[in-house]
């Protein structure tokens, strides 16, 4: 029979997994679609900056925590490269192709 802490321990690694599921699977749609189309003008740009800051702090949090928490790692490093590309193109769009 397994203790109370192990199925604790096990609630929370499979928590973890489900929220880094959808934390990915909420980011990709926007991503994928703003890197295909280029369409900014509906981006807010502090969102964009301030989460791609929560997720790199995010990364650092789960690689300094004991034992590494590697799905946090794992779906920040992907949030915060698609806040990051995102970013990027709201700043080109609205810096070099002003209208």
């Amino acid at each position: 029979m397994k203790s109370e802490t192990a199925t604790t321990m096990d609630l929370f690694n499979i928590f973890g997994y489900i929220a880094a599921i959808c934390m990915v699977l909420g980011y990709m749609p926007q991503a994928i679609y703003t890197i295909r189309t280029r369409d900014t003008d509906g981006i807010a740009v502090p969102t964009f900056l301030l989460m791609g800051l929560g997720g790199a702090f995010f990364v650092a949090q789960g690689l300094v925590s004991d034992p590494v928490n590697w799905p946090l790692v794992a779906t920040n490093l992907i949030t915060t490269t698609c806040s990051g590309i995102v970013f990027g193109i709201k700043m080109y769009n609205d810096h070099f192709r002003r209208k």
